[in-house]
């Protein structure tokens, strides 16, 4: 398995000032999620194998939608639509395998541009779906070991986004939870049929928002990788002194989740001002602007609660997470990894 030494060179977090200019990741971005830091508006994503012009929210239950040139990108970083204003930005930003290929490991054929040193995916396919778990079918998702988290979006049809989490109780193929939305875990057969994603499929059953008939769909998948992602869940103990949750890494993105009840889809990163007591959020399930709130330490092995807030560290609370490194402790990249 190759060793990622520098895990920007796969995952990073850029923020920017809307003027047009061109944005450096110093990575092609295969997969751009941005969001406005100042403003209540502007959270999407695009990928490449759907291409520059079209967006999804993901607060949103809305269907794709285009916009001419919304973010150009190519192989080290992206140009902004003159709709970016002058308002504050940020873009989470992953490499996959660029605009993809067919992909026949599933009883559906896919698009799949993926990235097996770094565990990402994006996966396209035309639904099959009749709404019943009896009409589910299976994908291949290109990435070699099996996805901790997968994300899904009907692009044609305004439905939710489903989300699966290897972390999410201990029978996790059971469960839906969605990244639009605040709600608890709930146990559904018609979204992954019970099954467990392998290594070389993952299975969606007939809910229209994960395999509408006819529908153009969209799947991003992750598997955990050492020194570079995370994919795990932690109880809170409602104590300001929270939680401690080891990753193996100093952490460069966390994005959490409570999931025993309702709450939001919380993200950190470490650019964002970017420093311990003030590592500012956003959520994913909401156009909001960001708060300056602190829920977390980045520290040089995991990340650890400062809060006592539901939506982060409620006693007993339960919560799954989704982390990516600044600096792995592991690797010859020779850079400490060090708290701020």
């Amino acid at each position: 398995m190759a060793q990622i030494n520098k895990p920007d060179d796969y995952f990073n977090t850029v923020t920017w000032t809307g003027n047009g200019s061109k944005i450096t990741t110093g990575l092609r971005p295969d997969l751009i999620w941005y969001k406005a830091r100042d403003v209540s508006d502007y959270a999407g994503v695009v990928n490449a194998i759907i291409g520059d012009d079209y967006y999804l929210q993901t607060y949103s239950t809305d269907a794709e939608t285009y916009y001419s040139g919304l973010l150009v990108s190519d192989s080290t970083g992206f140009t902004p639509s003159s709709i970016f204003t002058t308002n504050s930005y940020v873009a989470w930003n992953w490499l996959a395998g660029g605009t993809g290929a067919s992909n026949t490991d599933g009883s559906i054929t896919s698009t799949v541009s993926a990235n097996t040193t770094n565990g990402f995916s994006i996966v396209s396919w035309t639904g099959t779906g009749d709404g019943t778990p009896a009409s589910s079918g299976t994908l291949g998702h290109g990435l070699g070991s099996a996805p901790k988290m997968i994300i899904v979006k009907n692009r044609t049809d305004a439905t939710n986004w489903p989300v699966y989490h290897a972390g999410n109780t201990s029978a996790p193929e059971t469960e839906i939870i969605y990244l639009n939305l605040t709600n608890a875990t709930a146990d559904d057969n018609n979204f992954w049929n019970d099954t467990a994603p392998s290594s070389s499929v993952f299975t969606v059953a007939g809910d229209n928002s994960v395999n509408g008939s006819g529908d153009n769909m969209i799947a991003y998948c992750f598997a955990e990788k050492k020194g570079f992602s995370k994919f795990g869940s932690y109880t809170g103990n409602g104590n300001a002194d929270g939680t401690f949750v080891y990753t193996g890494f100093k952490p460069s993105f966390v994005m959490h989740k409570r999931t025993d009840t309702t709450n939001n889809w919380i993200m950190q990163d470490n650019k964002r001002v970017g420093y311990n007591a003030d590592n500012r959020i956003l959520k994913a399930n909401l156009n909001d602007a960001e708060q300056s709130v602190h829920e977390m330490d980045f520290v040089s092995n995991g990340f650890k609660i400062r809060t006592t807030g539901l939506g982060s560290n409620a006693s007993g609370g339960t919560y799954i997470y989704m982390a990516f490194a600044e600096n792995p402790l592991v690797g010859t990249n020779n850079i400490p990894a060090t708290a701020r």
